[in-house]
Order: C-alpha cells, then structure tokens, then sequence
C-alpha cells in the first residue's frame, strides 16, 4: 500500500538543508514505502540530494523563494504563507498534495499557518502541541499542551485529554491510555477551578473514552512511567518540558564534570561507560523528536530546531506512523463516541485560584 507522502520544510532547520535532507534520506532507509515532497530552494534541495542518490526515486521537489526566520513573528509569517518553505509545505496538506506536513522551523508561525490553513476538527475548539517525553517505563509520556495555548479552559482540557490518548494508543499500544491532569497537588481540591471541573469530566467520561483516569499529577512525577498522558495548560506545560529538559541536560553536564576532575574519576567513567551511554541516549531529546499539533484538520509535526539527521529521521518516522494509524480518524471517533455537546466548560466568572 502507498502512503499519502509528506511535505518536508527543507529550509526549516537550524542545520541547513542537509541535515534535513539527510535526516529525511535516514527515514526513508527505515521507512521504505514513505515518499517525501521536500519544499524550499530547489537548488539546494538538489544538491544536497546528491549525496543521497537512493532518495531521489521516493522525492519530489517543490520550490519556495523564501524562509521564514526563527525571530519572525506568527503575524509576519501568516502574510507570507505561500511564498515560504514553511507555507507551501502546510498547504500542501490542505490542497491533498501531501498527507502531512513536517518542520523544524518557528514553531509560533508554523501554529499560526496550520491553523490557519487546516482549521480545528470539528468538535476541537483549539489545537494542542504534544510531544512525547521519556520514562522509567518502556514507552514514552505523551504531554500536552507544551505552547500551543497559554490560558485552556476546562473544555478544551477534556479535549486535551481526548486527543492525546489516541495518540497515545498509536505509540504505547495501551488499549486503555492512563491520563492524569497536572496540578500543584493530588487531591480532589487542589488547583484551579478549570482543572476540578475538567478531572469531573472526565472521570465521568472514562468509560466512553476508554481511558483510566484518576485525577492529578504533579511535575515530579512526569518521568516515573506511572502515567501515559499528561494534560495541562500551554503555559504550565512549556515550563515544566523546559524544566524536564534542563534538568537532563545538568545531569549530563554535571556527569562530565565529574568524571573530569580527577585520575580516579576518569578510571570511573570507563568502568560506567556503558551505564552512561545508556543514560546519554535516554536523555538525547534527537531520539524523542517530533512534537505533534494535534485537532487540525491534517497531520502537521515540529521538529526541534538544533535536530541532527538522527532527530529529523525520528521526527519523519512519528509523522509517517500517525499517517499509518490515522491518528485524526481516531480523534473524530472519540469525539462522535463522546458527543462534544457533552463537553461544558467552566464560566470564567467563577474560576477559582489556585488552592
């Protein structure tokens, strides 16, 4: 069976279009029915195709004049959509040129685009940035939303919840994701009002969700493996990711440090070594790569911006299993089971603070 190909933002990367082109050439090696529409400078693209012959059969090139830089802002990037690398790639998905689109360019102007171009799934009122973060566990923490969305309501948490267990299901393979909402506590009367009235929700629509749902979790607990989906705020979420990864990254460079300082230490390190490129691997963000907007009308994924090949291969590999496991199909499935009427949200005038 061939798959609808993805629509690759060559030009997106901060390690130029080879490394995206050889990130792309990496997929294709593990992904052999993937086929790409690579967008951007068409000289480029074909140059650095040049050192991937094998990949030429399984591409297209489409060519775009322009790039939209890292400090642009959403707005800007909106009134250039299609004449930039970032544009033409989205619009590819809504014209059915493509069956996803990839980037790892601007992530606020690749929101603004998508949205724009691919509108909500009926029955989402706000798409969510998901991404999947590693565990003590065999499989990956799905956590959303990581920026997308700074203020969420109670209905769009529930929504939140909804969308990130059918994606949860495609890569845990748990028929019954467990999902628990981020607070500053446990108990049933911590947080805000929103967060009570979306954990009421859905502990009465669990059932219908096929979810298991109890409650809360705090930040400490994000990496234990004890949870499958993390729902939270866009603002909440990006600090506690950001935190996730600064944390990793000390620990790596407090490891270094150490093993540095001294004879003994160094003799240390080579008897730990193998324990420590275990470590160095787990913590790798190139090896989770691929955050996901979820609740548009199209498969779009972010790359990370400083991606190598590696990133940008595991970041195609997310994209062409969504496409596989038609993740969008699962969402309107949920949603039809549960019925969006359902979904209330919790008016503004009686939100609480934080207890």
């Amino acid at each position: 069976m061939t798959l609808p190909r993805i629509a690759v933002d060559a030009m997106g990367g901060d390690e130029g279009v080879r490394t995206m082109v050889a990130g792309v050439a990496l997929a294709r090696q593990r992904h052999d029915r993937a086929r790409f529409l690579l967008v951007g400078d068409e000289a480029q693209i074909s140059s650095a195709l040049d050192h991937h012959p094998d990949l030429r059969s399984a591409v297209e090139i489409l060519h775009a004049q322009d790039v939209i830089s890292g400090e642009e802002k959403p707005s800007q990037a909106l009134r250039r959509a299609r004449t930039t690398s970032m544009g033409l790639a989205i619009h590819a998905v809504r014209d059915g040129l493509a069956g996803a689109a990839l980037s790892a360019g601007n992530t606020g102007a690749l929101m603004a685009i998508s949205k724009l171009a691919l509108r909500t799934m009926p029955g989402i009122d706000r798409p969510a940035l998901a991404a999947l973060l590693p565990t003590l566990d065999s499989s990956d923490l799905v956590m959303l939303d990581l920026g997308a969305n700074t203020e969420c309501d109670a209905r769009n948490l529930v929504q939140f919840a909804l969308m990130g267990a059918a994606y949860s299901r495609i890569v845990t393979g748990r028929a019954e994701p467990r999902v628990r909402i981020l607070n500053i506590g446990t108990e049933d009367n911590k947080g805000t009002e929103e967060l009570r009235d979306a954990a009421a929700q859905l502990k009465a629509a669990a059932a219908d969700l096929s979810i298991a749902f109890d409650g809360f979790t705090e930040a400490d607990k994000l990496c234990r493996g004890e949870v499958d989906v993390v729902v939270t705020d866009g603002f909440s979420g990006n600090i506690a990711l950001k935190a996730v990864e600064g944390t990793a990254r000390f620990v790596g460079d407090l490891l270094r440090r150490s093993f540095a300082s001294s004879l003994r230490s160094k003799i240390g390190f080579l008897i730990s070594r193998p324990a420590t490129e275990l470590l160095k691997h787990h913590l790798d963000p190139n090896n989770h790569n691929g955050a996901v907007f979820l609740g548009l009308n199209g498969i779009v994924v972010k790359s990370h911006g400083s991606a190598n090949a590696l990133g940008v291969a595991n970041a195609v590999g997310v994209t062409q299993r969504l496409l596989e496991e038609k993740l969008t199909e699962h969402i309107s499935a949920d949603l039809d089971r549960l019925g969006a009427d359902k979904i209330r949200n919790t008016p503004k005038s009686v939100a609480g603070a934080s207890q």
